[in-house]
């Protein structure tokens, strides 16, 4: 079935593919006011501990050239602007026009002017050259990302060799007794949090569902095999709610 005829998921729901990049912004655009709140209540900070281990595993050293999809309001691209130095460069990217404005405005009042760029981009169709940065990464992203496997190939493409892929995502849950207690937080709890904290249930809503659809630790694995990198592995962080995937371009 040709692309722009098929459906995909959005969370639970079937949609047209060509809808779901707009309905993602659409969430996005209600939820970015409030995105560090929300992330900061849902996760009870954890979520810092989570990028802080992606960076970690990014090696990031002077002089680097990083892409940072869907960076959001800039958690991994304010730590990459440091790492990198005045000789380096972060591009800082989102689909969405309200997201990055925010990420910007961050950037500006943390002092990162000289060695970082701003661009609205799809990762499905990332607008740069082959071969032009030593890492790229997307951190809480590529589960709204309507064609994955598509945008890893993206990722592989403009990947230097030698270069490195992250990307840190919500993931599956390894115990099951501790799945079930995350199933009823995520469902139950989360949309009340978003209700009466971002004034929006329905996205909070999506957000858990759009999490149950993303593939699982080996499934993506294999996906960023199918894609072109090469020594792919996977760290899970709490019990498998988050995963940190990393593939080299060799």
């Amino acid at each position: 079935m040709a692309k722009d005829s098929g459906t995909t998921h959005f969370g639970f729901e079937q949609v047209p593919f060509q809808e779901k990049a707009e309905r993602v912004r659409a969430v996005f655009d209600s939820v970015a006011d409030r995105y560090d709140l929300m992330n900061d209540l849902m996760s009870l900070g954890t979520h810092r501990l989570w990028k802080r281990m992606a960076v970690e595993l990014a090696g990031i050293r002077m002089g680097y050239c990083v892409l940072d999809l869907a960076s959001g309001t800039g958690d991994l691209a304010n730590r990459f602007a440091g790492l990198v130095g005045p000789g380096g460069h972060v591009v800082m990217t989102d689909i969405n026009n309200a997201m990055l404005q925010n990420g910007r405005d961050r950037m500006l009042n943390s002092g990162h002017t000289g060695n970082i760029d701003f661009a609205l981009v799809n990762a499905e169709t990332i607008p740069f050259a082959d071969n032009s940065f030593d890492c790229v990464t997307i951190a809480f992203g590529l589960r709204n990302v309507t064609d994955k496997q598509r945008a890893l190939g993206e990722m592989h493409r403009v990947l230097r060799p030698g270069g490195r892929a992250l990307v840190l995502e919500f993931s599956h849950p390894t115990d099951k007794t501790f799945s079930k207690a995350y199933d009823l937080y995520s469902f139950k709890l989360l949309p009340i949090i978003g209700r009466l904290v971002a004034k929006d249930e329905a996205s909070y809503r999506y957000l858990a569902e759009s999490i149950r659809m993303h593939p699982d630790q080996e499934t993506l694995r294999g996906m960023m095999a199918q894609a072109g990198f090469e020594r792919c592995d996977f760290h899970n962080l709490t019990l498998g709610i988050v995963a940190v995937h990393r593939g080299f371009k060799l």
